[in-house]
């Protein structure tokens, strides 16, 4: 694996995860209505670390490798949806619309999991708790899109 790919990975990554902290869930998120089953908030920023730094580690080791386009695509494409995602759900605090944007993000990661596999197989694992839990993440987003049918979007125009 090429250490200077994997920084360049991780600092893609990290990137992405900033939005979390431009766009922090605050009071908004915490008087929503959440299905009993949602995650603990401290386990957020520990699963998207140790997610990050495998995805690293999955788009390193398969880079340089012959026939890694596809993967690649997927890569790029899954980091844009999971920068994405964060602005529209907690940024513009939009529920409705964060799900068509989930759904391509798991999409992308679908693509990224098997594409990524299909090469190296420690790529291909290293994506699995990624899939994981951005299953979780679709399913807590529609829940709560259910369970706060009336939530408006944030108005910009007023602001």
């Amino acid at each position: 694996m090429d250490f200077f790919l994997f920084f360049l990975f991780l600092a893609a990554t990290f990137g992405a995860g900033a939005t979390g902290a431009l766009f922090p869930t605050g009071a908004w998120y915490r008087r929503l209505n959440k299905p009993s089953w949602v995650p603990p908030n401290w386990l957020f920023p520990v699963a998207w670390t140790s997610i990050y730094v495998l995805i690293s580690f999955a788009g390193a080791r398969v880079a340089g490798l012959e026939g890694s386009g596809y993967a690649m695509v997927f890569w790029a494409i899954q980091i844009a949806f999971n920068t994405l995602w964060t602005p529209v759900f907690f940024g513009l605090r939009h529920l409705r619309a964060s799900i068509p944007i989930m759904a391509c993000l798991w999409l992308a990661v679908l693509g990224a999991t098997i594409t990524h596999w299909q090469l190296d197989i420690w790529a291909g694992l290293a994506f699995a708790p990624y899939l994981l839990w951005v299953t979780v993440a679709a399913a807590l987003n529609l829940s709560m899109l259910r369970l706060n049918p009336d939530e408006k979007p944030l108005d910009l125009a007023n602001m």
